[in-house]
């Protein structure tokens, strides 16, 4: 097994149409036009195998607010395991250096679990932020509850600022989060 890190404009397009297959494959063909463009334009960790791309994980800037303050945020996308070396611990590969980047160039980490791969981010530290989620848009603040108990921060004492504290987000077109 290898692992690459890289931004996406390192990545060949072979590369990255290896990469949108698997993500559809690994999200049963549900990944949307937006949910790929989400994935692009940051740093991407790749795991190969002898079959070839066998795990993949993007972590992409964004901003969010918290107390006042626009944080600069390493958001983790695409995070996918081929499906004959699931539970093989390739996800931990591809987090642990996706939380490298995140510790070094950004000021907190935040990623959208499904339920099943929230059991992976939780056991890596991830907390599900306790209070109100938004996102600044076109029209001004919007609440996003549908995402709350869903969205997850890193380090630890960012998930911790309290019930109350709101969180908001940068906007983009699809899944805001």
């Amino acid at each position: 097994m290898t692992l690459r890190i890289a931004h996406t404009s390192a990545l060949e397009p072979v590369e990255l149409r290896t990469v949108r297959a698997l993500l559809h494959d690994a999200f049963d063909g549900g990944l949307a036009e937006e949910d790929w463009e989400h994935a692009l334009g940051g740093m991407h960790a790749l795991v190969h195998d002898g079959r070839g791309l066998a795990a993949h994980g993007a972590v992409v800037m964004r901003r969010a607010r918290l107390h006042g303050r626009w944080l600069r945020v390493g958001y983790v996308e695409g995070v996918a395991v081929r499906r004959d070396v699931r539970r093989t611990g390739l996800g931990g590969r591809v987090m642990d250096a996706l939380e490298g980047v995140i510790a070094r160039a950004y000021d907190l980490g935040a990623l959208s679990a499904s339920d099943e791969g929230a059991l992976l981010y939780e056991a890596r530290g991830w907390h599900a932020w306790s209070g109100p989620l938004g996102a600044l848009g076109p029209e001004g603040v919007v609440r996003l509850p549908d995402e709350e108990g869903s969205t997850y921060v890193w380090p630890a004492p960012a998930a911790e600022a309290g019930a109350d504290t709101p969180l908001l987000f940068d906007w983009r077109d699809g899944d805001v989060l």
